[in-house]
């Protein structure tokens, strides 16, 4: 491991529980096809895992949306960075989440895309920080309830570093 880093969540234990989030999902959806819409870019390596564990058609998509830049905390400004390719009109839709700090990025983009008029509209993260919580979010499905810590790994980055870890470790010291 890495200096600075102190392991959280290892790698089977994310595995594991991705599996059951995927076989969850695909009882509650028992007709397909189901839209995940991975937001860029830390929830694409749990995207890629939950949708080879959804044993339902899938169709995936990406949203680009940012409120942090390169440093720790969010900047409170949210921006669409990338849109979608396609309609979700009239589909069902899993946004899937890395990480819901603040809830400020989450619940701004759930306005945005419910205003899409999809079928349904809910939301899947690996990780929750309640205690950060600023706006209220609903989330469906939740890997992991975590502390107040800044972590990376499994596709969390600091300064786009650590996406690439298997694990979910603490960052305790930054570059």
């Amino acid at each position: 491991m890495p200096p600075g880093l102190r392991l959280l969540i290892p790698e089977q234990k994310i595995q594991a529980r991705v599996r059951e989030l995927g076989d969850r999902i695909t009882r509650d959806y028992p007709e397909g096809p189901i839209y995940l819409i991975g937001i860029l870019k830390g929830a694409c390596i749990f995207l890629a895992d939950l949708a080879r564990a959804i044993e339902r058609p899938v169709r995936i998509d990406f949203i680009g949306i940012s409120s942090y830049g390169t440093g720790k905390t969010s900047s409170g400004e949210v921006k669409l960075t990338k849109d979608l390719d396609c309609s979700i009109e009239g589909a069902d839709v899993l946004v899937v989440e890395d990480i819901v700090d603040s809830g400020v990025t989450l619940n701004y983009l759930v306005q945005v895309l419910a205003q899409r008029r999809p079928r349904s509209l809910k939301v899947v993260a690996l990780l929750d920080k309640p205690s950060r919580r600023i706006c209220p979010v609903d989330l469906a499905y939740v890997g992991f309830e975590i502390p107040d810590a800044f972590v990376v790994g499994y596709g969390l980055d600091y300064a786009e570093n650590y996406r690439n870890l298997r694990d979910v470790c603490v960052l305790e010291e930054a570059d």
